[in-house]
């Protein structure tokens, strides 16, 4: 029994930590985004659509926004910022 609850114990601290990181990846991502892609524009949105619901997936907490973000940064030739 207390195998289980070790190893239930490890996996959900593993799970938040991967949270955690994701939250932080997306917040360097969308101030990077919005530094860059958005501002670029000179106040207006060249970004599509897809960057706002990425940028909001992000701030939700759904990392589901991280690949879009990463690919519109690229696609603006910006340096991902470092993950972890």
């Amino acid at each position: 029994m207390t195998k289980w609850l070790v190893l239930t114990l490890a996996m959900g601290l593993a799970t938040t930590t991967a949270h955690a990181s994701d939250a932080d990846y997306c917040k360097a991502l969308i101030a990077q985004y919005e530094t860059y892609v958005n501002k670029a524009s000179r106040g207006r949105d060249v970004g599509s659509p897809d960057g706002a619901i990425a940028i909001e997936q992000c701030r939700a907490g759904n990392p589901a926004g991280i690949p879009v973000l990463e690919q519109k940064l690229k696609n603006a030739r910006i340096d991902l910022p470092p993950r972890g």
